[in-house]
Order: structure tokens, then C-alpha cells, then sequence
């Protein structure tokens, strides 16, 4: 029986996750942790009735306590109840579901623990890789990757050596706003921009495809994940999102992984490995899905994409104030207060604003996340 501790339950991939292991009969739930969603988590609690959650909110935190007192069930609050949870003994894997650079200590603390990490954090990778890669190195911890771009990678290199990849060839929907121009951007709605063509997902990581600066973060976590240069990492635009990526070998073959757009594949994947396990997912009828294109993705009509790769380039801090840039602008773009297009505008400037610091420590990292926001607010 393996088990396992989710952070970050209630979100997408969180609840995606404990539908997955609904069906599986050899995996434990011991740990849950929330950012506030006290209702879902009280039934997950209910469902799968781990040994400890927490929640980040200390006030939500005490109210779960008072209405689950008769379970026996501890409920942490905070950061640091969140890494109590990555840290419990019982655990063999931590699911890290939750969104944004709060996952970073956690993963770490995690890693600290020799626990395998299912990497669903895209933050983790992008502001830190260099420090996460070697404390897993240090531990001899295994990261799955659970973005569906990264576990096709993953799949494709199975059975074959790192040193034999020509390049990683990310494959990207484009979004909801594939081949618009600048002007036809100008007024879009966040209503728009949350209309998914393929994919079901949170609100942050949709906002995040239309711009295609989720397509960016990758870049930057597949340079992590697969120690490659970034001259071997090319994205493409897949408008049918059914070749999840590829891997190109230096004798020119190319290995592919197909499949339905459903995040429970790599979650299970993640999950079970290095077993493939049935399940009852909607399969991939090639009869029916008998088209598949491709497209050079627009940089400068998507300038996200662009400064992901210059945040990469540049290295040390950088990547980080990308990051987080881009999640103070989201939140506001989704609260209204900006257009769509002052996303890669306000991301840029504090980017040009910030003075990169090389080989960052986990401190510096986390005084340059609350260095961008504080530039972001006083601007």
C-alpha cells in the first residue's frame, strides 16, 4: 500500500488526484492540506479520513478543527503545518498540487524528508530548480512529473539515456486565442480567456495558457526535470492537444506520447509508477482524432512565451521575478483591475526593473518574490 499526502486537495489537480485514487485499491491518503476551502476538505476528510490536514488560513484552521473534534483527525495551520504534512513519517509521496511559489518550501522540506515528490507545482522548478534538483540529487529522491507536457517526456524517455536527446519538443494548444493579433486582443474578457479549448483546469493556469506563459514556465521546468540546454527545448503549437510532447534522439528518431486531454492519465501515471494500471478514461479512437497540426508558436503576439525564455537565459533570480510577476498579474487581470495585454507589459517591466542575482540561495529566492510584488504595488 502505498501513501501518499496531496497539498493542495481542493484545487484541479488535487481533486483530480483523489478521484484517481478512488480507483485505486493500493494507494493510502495520510495527508491533506487547503489554502481555505474548509468545506471540500471536511468531505475529503469524511472520504478518505487521512491522519492530519492543514490549512493555510489559521482561522479557517481552527473552525475545521471545531467541526471535525470527534474524528481524531489534527488539523495543522500555516506554512508550517503545510510542511508537516510534506514531512509525515507514514508518507512514501507528496502529491504538490497547490498553485503558486507557496509550494516551494514544502517540496523542499519534502525532499529533506527522502520523500518522492508527484510535481504538479509548476513554481517549485521555475524560481529554484537548480536548488530542488540537487537536494533530490542529495536525498535520492524521485521528482514524477505530473504536467501532462513534462509526464510525456518522462514517458518517451523510459528505457533510454538523457545523453542520446537532440531536443524536447513541447507541444501547446495555443489556448483560446490562437492565431488572434495584438488588436483583436485589445478588449478580451477574463470570461474569454478562461474558455479552455481542451483542457479543464483552475482559473490561474487557464489564464496562464491564454497567454501561453504556462507554455514558458515548462520551458523553464523541463530544462530542470531533463538537464537540457535551452537551445533543445522548441515549442509547438498542437491546436488537437493529443501528442502530449516528444522527444527528438540523436539519431533523428522522435518518440511520441498520445492520448485523450485528461489530466487523471498522468496524475494515475505519477502515481503507479513504474506499473501501468487499467482504468476506465476515455481512450484515443485515432479513427476520430485522424488530424493532428502543428505551428510555430507567436512570440511577440504572446510575449509571455518570449520572456520565459529570457528569464531562463538570464538565469539566477530572474525566473523568479518572472514567476511571480506573473502571478500578481493574473490575480489582478482576474480581478478586473487590468487588461490582458498589461500582463506581458507589467511582467517585462519588473523584470527590467529587477538587479539578477546569480546562483540564489532558497533566501534570496524568496526576498526576490516579495521584492516583485512590492515593485509591482508601488509602481
Amino acid at each position: 500500500m502505498k501513501k501518499i499526502c496531496i497539498l493542495g486537495s481542493t484545487g484541479s489537480i488535487g481533486t483530480q488526484t483523489l478521484e484517481v485514487v478512488k480507483r485505486l485499491s493500493d494507494i493510502q491518503v495520510v495527508g491533506l492540506s487547503v489554502q481555505k476551502n474548509i468545506d471540500l476538505l471536511e468531505k475529503q476528510i469524511y472520504q478518505f479520513k487521512p491522519k492530519k490536514v492543514a490549512v493555510m488560513e489559521e482561522q479557517k484552521a481552527q473552525e475545521l478543527q471545531d467541526r471535525i473534534h470527534n474524528t481524531g483527525i489534527e488539523v495543522l495551520a500555516g506554512i508550517e503545518g503545510l510542511i508537516e504534512i510534506a514531512q509525515m513519517d507514514e508518507a512514501d509521496l507528496i502529491v504538490t498540487a497547490v498553485v503558486g511559489m507557496i509550494g516551494l518550501r514544502p517540496t523542499l522540506a519534502a525532499i529533506e524528508a527522502k520523500k518522492d515528490i508527484a510535481l504538479a507545482n509548476k513554481e517549485t522548478l521555475v524560481t529554484a530548480g537548480a536548488l530542488v534538483m540537487e537536494a533530490a540529487k542529495q536525498n535520492q529522491v524521485s521528482i514524477y512529473p505530473v504536467d501532462s507536457e513534462h509526464s510525456a517526456i518522462f514517458q518517451c524517455l523510459q528505457g533510454n539515456d538523457f545523453k542520446d536527446i537532440s531536443q524536447l519538443l513541447l507541444t501547446a494548444s495555443g489556448g483560446p486565442f490562437r492565431r488572434k493579433t495584438k488588436k483583436e486582443l485589445h478588449n478580451v474578457t477574463k470570461e474569454q480567456a478562461l474558455k479552455h479549448p481542451n483542457w479543464n483546469m483552475g482559473a490561474k493556469i487557464t489564464i496562464d495558457s491564454a497567454t501561453m506563459m504556462n507554455k514558458g514556465l515548462e520551458v523553464i521546468e523541463a530544462k530542470w526535470l531533463f538537464d537540457v540546454e535551452l537551445d533543445q527545448i522548441q515549442v509547438l503549437v498542437h491546436p488537437q492537444s493529443i501528442i502530449h510532447s516528444m522527444v527528438e534522439f540523436q539519431d533523428g528518431s522522435i518518440i511520441a506520447q498520445l492520448g485523450e486531454p485528461d489530466m487523471r492519465v498522468p496524475i494515475q501515471y505519477a502515481l503507479t509508477y513504474p506499473k501501468r494500471q487499467f482504468n476506465s478514461f476515455p481512450k484515443l479512437d485515432l479513427l476520430q482524432r485522424n488530424k493532428l497540426t502543428f505551428e510555430k508558436p507567436d512570440k511577440e503576439t504572446f510575449l509571455c512565451l518570449a520572456l520565459a525564455y529570457q528569464a531562463l537565459k538570464e538565469g539566477g533570480t530572474m525566473p523568479t521575478v518572472l514567476n511571480a510577476a506573473n502571478e500578481a498579474v493574473v490575480a489582478w487581470f482576474l480581478e478586473g483591475k487590468i487588461t490582458f495585454l498589461e500582463i506581458p507589459i507589467l511582467i517585462q517591466e519588473a523584470m527590467e526593473h529587477h538587479k539578477n542575482i546569480q546562483n540564489p540561495s532558497l533566501e534570496d529566492i524568496l526576498y526576490t518574490e516579495q521584492w516583485t510584488y512590492q515593485y509591482l504595488e508601488s509602481r
